[in-house]
């Protein structure tokens, strides 16, 4: 059996259509993706008078002239894993200075796309016998949820064992330890650690497991992140790496010892480790570039056969 595994897509849209389309492209049997399937900010693209819009993308004002302009920003936007927002200077005001309002108007952008995306993926799907396993990240809405239960094609693995085949069984959780950025599924690690155990506990043979977690463990080498400020700024020019993953997941790899733990969230952590005695991988993210960072892995019966990270 062959997987392709994939992580923190944020958003991109080009990533999210590379990811459903690895399974063809590298013959796989089943994806999964690892977690963080939503984007971060909305980029507004204000109306200017007629057939001008004006739009500030990664500092970088533009004035666009004509729709096929737009349609094309929107595209650009959408690539690079940001929510694009055609509107007026008088929305824009109203939702500057309207209480929530800007909130509302994210959650309706995200709904949007992981709906696209769940029509996108059903109709790629359908017909392949291909399986796909999809678990949110600690950036991901809960409302997101239900569009990805709904999917024909896709299935939402939170909290689940799910039996690959009748070698291998995977946990699945995309929960992490604390961040700096208080996201929505994020926990200490006690709690953590009691979560994950409630479905490794359930496991029949732990030893040809697969731990599909969002968090890597501590200290693995698969977590090493830039060290932040007190005010969440770069410290010593972003050159200073530290350990930032979860103590409940080595607690875990330690007491299970699986045969593979995927893992994501640390977008810098990409490689491969071995690491008590679990094949270890965290394939990294380069959505903001429409790279979709991946890691194809064939199982055989007990044990791993050939294995890569993959890029494209």
């Amino acid at each position: 059996m062959k997987l392709y595994f994939a992580t923190d897509v944020h958003g991109s849209e080009i990533c999210w259509k590379k990811f459903i389309n690895a399974g063809k492209f590298y013959q796989a049997d089943v994806l999964i993706l690892g977690g963080d399937m939503t984007g971060k900010a909305i980029i507004p693209i204000i109306a200017q008078g007629k057939n001008k819009y004006k739009v500030t993308l990664l500092d970088q004002e533009s004035i666009l002239d004509g729709q096929e302009n737009v349609n094309e920003m929107v595209k650009t936007i959408q690539n690079r894993g940001y929510y694009p927002y055609v509107t007026t200077p008088e929305e824009v005001k109203e939702i500057s200075t309207t209480p929530g309002q800007s909130d509302k108007v994210f959650l309706v952008q995200v709904i949007n796309t992981v709906q696209r995306w769940m029509d996108y993926a059903d109709e790629k799907l359908a017909g392949t016998g291909m399986r796909c396993y999809v678990c949110p990240g600690n950036d991901d809405m809960f409302e997101i949820d239900d569009l990805i239960k709904a999917s024909k094609h896709i299935e939402l693995v939170e909290g689940k064992l799910i039996h690959l085949d009748e070698d291998h069984e995977m946990i699945n959780s995309g929960w992490t330890n604390p961040t700096p950025w208080d996201t929505h599924r994020e926990e200490d690690d006690e709690t953590l650690l009691e979560r994950i155990e409630i479905i490794a506990s359930q496991l029949q043979n732990p030893r040809t497991a697969i731990f599909n977690l969002h968090a890597p463990p501590f200290g693995s080498g698969l977590d090493e992140a830039p060290e932040l400020t007190e005010d969440l700024h770069l410290a010593n020019a972003g050159q200073s790496l530290v350990p930032v993953g979860s103590e409940a997941v080595l607690k875990l790899i330690k007491k299970y010892k699986p045969l593979l733990g995927l893992f994501g969230h640390i977008h810098e952590g990409k490689g491969i480790r071995k690491y008590h005695k679990t094949l270890c991988i965290n394939p990294g993210s380069m959505y903001e570039q429409g790279i979709l960072q991946g890691a194809l892995i064939n199982l055989k019966p007990k044990k791993i056969g050939t294995y890569m990270l993959t890029t494209g």
